[in-house]
């Protein structure tokens, strides 16, 4: 009998075990479906938080790269006592680069050239028609730059106070000489270069919008008619493919980034908001 009881009660407490066990392991089922759903809300209210971040990482990422451009363009002027010239060209991103290119929207293309004799090939004071730096002269620096989901932009003059460590607060540079953008300089350059250089090639690209510099290192907008100006500007934002970003505050959009030389010096520097 006292054997009987023994086992009955062990039964009992482990029928009890069991029991507890299950109101614990469906508790924690419970407490896991919560969780999940709470992830899942967050996830929704955060995911344009997430685009826009992702959409500013990519214009920044676009926008040291332009800067890196720059800078070697500037140093390669110095290191070889010679001119060089960075040419930006906007064609359209929905297509592979075709032969010869298509202007457009979304993919920014630029191309570093040099003189080969130290000197800017062009002499004297240009005027129209245009005339191409002869590409017997010139010498490629590196590769093609490419850099898709990108839009030229000529932003307005900021109205912030400095000091300059922001994009409404950057230096202001004023003349549409002293900017690459969509609708700047006003007028395409007097002495486009052309892709790819050397003699009896094919233009793929024409660049009419560059930034010079000299021996010194100094910056300005194309070619020497321009005089030296205390800020340059090169202004992008994203694009969505060809639909370049519209959001508000327009015509900058969210994500704005300017570029600026110091004519100058030829200091590179980036402003973003």
């Amino acid at each position: 009998m006292l054997k009987e009881s023994v086992s009955r009660q062990s039964a009992i407490k482990h029928q009890t075990s069991n029991s507890k066990q299950r109101s614990r392991a469906a508790f924690t089922l419970i407490e896991l479906l919560v969780v999940m759903a709470i992830i899942a809300i967050l996830l929704l209210l955060v995911a344009p938080a997430f685009t826009n971040i992702k959409g500013g990482r990519d214009v920044t990422s676009a926008a040291y790269t332009i800067k890196g451009v720059l800078d070697t363009a500037r140093t390669y002027a110095m290191s070889n006592n010679t001119y060089t010239w960075v040419g930006f060209y906007e064609e359209d991103v929905s297509q592979s680069s075709t032969n010869p290119a298509t202007a457009g929207i979304g993919r920014l293309v630029m191309s570093i050239v040099a003189s080969k004799d130290g000197t800017t090939i062009y002499t004297g004071t240009l005027s129209s028609p245009a005339v191409e730096l002869d590409p017997t002269k010139l010498i490629q620096v590196g590769k093609l730059t490419k850099i898709d989901n990108v839009h030229l932009q000529t932003f307005p003059d900021p109205t912030a106070t400095p000091p300059p460590d922001t994009f409404a607060t950057r230096p202001a540079p004023g003349l549409n000489t002293a900017r690459i953008g969509d609708s700047s300089p006003d007028n395409p350059s007097l002495s486009p270069f052309r892709y790819p250089v050397g003699p009896g090639t094919t233009t793929q690209y024409t660049f009419t919008k560059a930034v010079q510099f000299s021996p010194l290192g100094e910056a300005r907008i194309d070619n020497n008619n321009y005089s030296l100006k205390t800020a340059i500007e090169v202004g992008i934002k994203p694009s969505h493919g060809t639909t370049p970003d519209s959001s508000s505050p327009s015509p900058s959009g969210v994500n704005p980034v300017a570029i600026q030389l110091t004519g100058e010096g030829g200091n590179v520097k980036i402003y973003r908001r």
